[in-house]
């Protein structure tokens, strides 16, 4: 190795580091921004740089983009930029900095129509109950018609008409079959909404036509207790982060926690008086109470005495490196997984190795110790029961104690036209 690059390898190496421990960047991306980070090595020798500085970035920037507006980047331009900014970032802060992604726009409804579809999602939420990703889709599917109208110059919510609506969902993008789905679903129960209030004359619900795509769901990727416990046992409790880590996926594999909802944690979650956990469920909104089982409570105690920083927060789980933030995403919570899994020696091969594994195995192994489907339910959170027949695919065991013997063939079936058989 070129001993003037001893000092920038050793600073990637860093920052690599940090992408993988603290951010949780996949493996896959950290090695596209090594790529940009050999591009600068390249560039710095080409020049004559030997350390990489203040001074090193300036001149690579204006290189590269020469003034260019961040705005006007492709993607490409925009990866070499970022590799470049976390470079500079961690070497004088010590640490990469989420980068921001720009916030998505916001939906909004305005004039006759709008005010209507405003006030059915209010309805959707108040009376309905629905959760916030519930009425975001509620809303984007909307958009698309109120966007069509403004198009057509259709100013009035009274002439819109089956034949309209007909016509809008023609021009809908086929090849988002899910999309389509839930956008005929949306448009269903608000032309119903219309009618219920009388704002439409006919309910054209029924005139709407079903689009329907039959694709067999995949089999839930599970592992057996033995694996799972190799999973718990492995995990390494020494230092700030493994406790955290072995906390984490406690809650994932004996209470079957999805990674949102482990992510966004609070302290007002936990009653320690009566040994629950009581959360409000970021996928379906609905309430949902848990034992804090006695390793978990005490993987709890030894984060959050010992381990956890000290720290304003409300939520659990923090970052382990200053500003010692709450967890930005659930994907932080799934990488803590993935990590687990491969530093475990289990088997991987074929199968999902994330968060929401853990909770598919143990439903699996509910059902093999013959739980009944509600009690299933309602330790996982689902809405009905029909979301945990999902699992009684892979449920070998009762499946077997539904076969049936095959009936004996009559010793003449093989005989019936002059001792020849015809297959």
């Amino acid at each position: 190795m070129n001993r003037q690059f001893r000092d920038f390898n050793f600073l990637t190496y860093e920052v690599a580091e940090y992408l993988e421990t603290q951010l949780f960047f996949s493996p896959p991306a950290i090695e596209e921004y090594k790529k940009v980070w050999r591009r600068v090595k390249f560039f710095m020798e080409s020049r004559g740089f030997k350390h990489y500085s203040s001074k090193v970035e300036k001149v690579l920037l204006l290189y590269h983009f020469d003034g260019q507006p961040k705005s006007e980047f492709n993607s490409t331009q925009t990866h070499l930029y970022n590799g470049i900014k976390m470079l500079s970032e961690f070497m004088n802060l010590g640490r990469v900095n989420l980068l921001v992604r720009p916030k998505l726009k916001q939906i909004c409804f305005e004039g006759p129509i709008g005010n209507i579809i405003n006030n059915y999602i209010q309805y959707k939420r108040v009376i309905k109950r629905l959760s916030k990703i519930s009425l975001s889709c509620h809303k984007r599917n909307l958009l698309k018609l109120y966007e069509y109208c403004k198009k057509e110059g259709i100013t009035d919510i009274a002439h819109i008409d089956l034949s309209i609506l007909l016509l809008f969902i023609q021009q809908l993008d086929t090849q988002y079959k899910t999309g389509i789905q839930n956008t005929l679903m949306t448009i269903r129960g608000f032309t119903k909404y219309l009618f219920e209030e009388k704002l439409i004359e006919k309910d054209y619900a029924l005139g709407i036509p079903k689009y329907r795509t039959v694709n067999q769901a995949k089999l839930p990727s599970t592992y057996s207790k033995q694996e799972i416990e190799k999973l718990i046992s492995s995990a390494e409790r020494f230092t700030p982060t493994g406790k955290r880590n072995y906390a984490i996926i406690l809650l994932a594999a004996r209470l079957g926690l999805r990674a949102s909802d482990i992510c966004r944690l609070k302290f007002e979650n936990l009653y320690w008086q009566t040994s629950t956990i009581k959360i409000d469920q970021y996928k379906t909104g609905k309430e949902l109470t848990l034992p804090i089982l006695a390793d978990i409570g005490n993987a709890l105690i030894d984060y959050l005495k010992y381990s956890r920083p000290v720290s304003n927060e409300p939520f659990i789980f923090l970052t382990a490196r200053p500003p010692y933030t709450p967890f930005l995403t659930s994907n932080v919570v799934t990488h803590v997984v993935q990590r687990s899994f491969r530093k475990a020696g289990i088997d991987i091969n074929g199968r999902r190795f994330g968060p929401h594994s853990l909770r598919h195995s143990l439903g699996f192994r509910l059902l093999e110790e013959s739980t009944i489907l509600p009690v299933i339910s309602e330790v996982l959170g689902h809405q009905s029961t029909e979301s945990t027949k999902y699992y009684l695919r892979i449920d070998l065991k009762s499946m077997k104690q539904c076969m049936l013997d095959v009936p004996v063939v009559a010793a003449g079936f093989y005989d019936q036209r002059g001792g020849v058989f015809y297959g």
